[in-house]
């Protein structure tokens, strides 16, 4: 069973629904001992980080998360709220990668949004995908590069369009919006 956190996230059903393409079974949950007991865990994210966090500390969900064993899965803010400080609202994240998450310079339109091509694959996740395919992103806030760093996408600057550390993986796009390769990113997750 995969459990996709339950909370204010704005994809959660989008998530759900790429799942049900897949033939897998998932729950919507912010149940602790279900979470605990999932195979794997997806925690997804579209909204503004400090809302977000303060719900996520309200349930407890905050203390929960990086205490997981199984592989858990980040999308878009959920990857960005697993990351030290964050620029928007002045936000501290569950610090599972010690990353900062910055805001988009305005040298151009912001937030990015769109398709783009990643680079520098160093993930299991990307088993079967070249680097000339896009992937769909929505974010004003990035994640700076790191050791954990498992892809590249450049958008005014180089940024981290994945990570991984341990258990813990992130994407900063959206797999439940990037189509067939979106699908196999997902179906490598499952697979792990």
């Amino acid at each position: 069973m995969i459990a996709i956190i339950k909370y204010n996230g704005g994809n959660v059903n989008s998530v759900q629904n790429a799942l049900d393409r897949l033939n897998v079974e998932s729950m919507v949950t912010d149940d602790f001992d279900l979470i605990q007991k999932a195979d794997k865990v997806i925690f997804p994210g579209v909204g503004e980080a400090s809302s977000t966090m303060k719900i996520l500390k309200q349930k407890g969900l905050d203390q929960l998360i990086p205490t997981l064993k199984q592989p858990v899965l980040g999308i878009c803010l959920g990857m960005q709220l697993m990351c030290g400080n964050n620029e928007e609202g002045n936000t501290m994240g569950m610090g599972i990668f010690d990353i900062e998450v910055k805001k988009f310079p305005p040298q151009d339109l912001v937030p990015h949004m769109g398709w783009n091509t990643i680079s520098d694959f160093k993930s299991p996740l990307f088993s079967g995908i070249s680097e000339e395919n896009d992937l769909y992103f929505v974010h004003s806030f990035y994640c700076e590069l790191s050791e954990n760093t498992t892809s590249v996408c450049d958008y005014i600057l180089p940024f981290s369009a994945s990570l991984q550390k341990n258990n813990f993986y992130a994407m900063q796009f959206h797999p439940e919006k990037s189509g067939v390769i979106g699908s196999t990113l997902l179906n490598n997750f499952l697979k792990l």
